[in-house]
């Protein structure tokens, strides 16, 4: 598959899709509290995301994942399916959101603090939230792919976080993963060079403990090996003509 380059109109197209997927995080929100189950949380998620915005929920039923958003609390690397497990204080989760409007793909998750969260949680949440941003804000025609890795590498390396190699960014928009590969580790100056009307994610997964990660039985849900927490941050970005427009920013979100 190759690289597609939005058109114009295509660019809004995606703009609106990414609104939609940011609307879904900033509503669930306050819902993200002890007691809750994660399985509550994506039956909120999905009757907002058909029901309010008139959307489709794009992992429902994709490639066989039965529910309607990502649910993956603290060892829970991503792709932790919705279940009747119940949150409680002290807990992290990431809620990965993906909507289809009109045909177009809006991508984009946060990781939420239970309650208070840990002097190490919430060090770990920051940093990778961090990571991100240090990466997205390079984004501009010009700059390489393995600019954004190394960014987020030596950042997430330097505070003593492993990288998690195994699941990476992607190109989006009308199908929700195409390329390029957006790899969250890299080299200056190797990779595909940016081009305006190229869209993907930045969504780096930074583990507390060691990077390894295995696949549990599931077939879906992807966790540490140690058992240490991982947190993960996700944003769809558009290169523009000199620089980058963040098309999943939340209201009253910094970039």
């Amino acid at each position: 598959m190759g690289i597609t380059i939005k058109t114009p109109d295509e660019r809004q197209k995606m703009r609106e899709a990414g609104h939609a997927a940011a609307q879904v995080l900033e509503m669930i929100a306050p819902d993200v509290k002890a007691g809750v189950s994660t399985d509550e949380l994506d039956r909120i998620c999905h009757r907002y995301i058909v029901d309010e915005l008139g959307c489709v929920p794009a992992p429902l039923n994709y490639k066989g994942f039965p529910k309607s958003i990502c649910t993956s609390v603290n060892h829970v690397v991503c792709h932790g399916i919705p279940s009747a497990k119940v949150l409680k204080r002290g807990d992290i989760i990431n809620i990965d959101i993906t909507v289809i409007k009109d045909g177009w793909h809006g991508d984009t998750s946060q990781t939420f603090f239970v309650g208070e969260p840990t002097v190490l949680a919430k060090r770990l949440v920051e940093t990778t939230r961090e990571a991100m941003l240090a990466g997205i804000r390079l984004i501009k025609p010009g700059v390489r792919l393995g600019d954004l890795g190394h960014v987020i590498q030596r950042l997430s390396e330097s505070r003593g976080y492993s990288i998690v190699r195994e699941y990476c960014g992607h190109g989006i928009g009308q199908i929700f993963h195409e390329d390029p590969q957006v790899l969250h580790y890299g080299k200056p100056d190797t990779g595909i060079e940016l081009q305006e009307g190229m869209c993907f994610t930045v969504e780096p997964m930074l583990n507390a403990g060691r990077a390894e990660v295995r696949l549990l039985p599931d077939g879906w849900t992807v966790v540490t090996k140690d058992h240490s927490l991982s947190a993960q941050w996700e944003h769809t970005v558009l290169v523009t003509a000199d620089g980058f427009e963040v098309l999943t920013q939340r209201e009253g979100e910094t970039i």
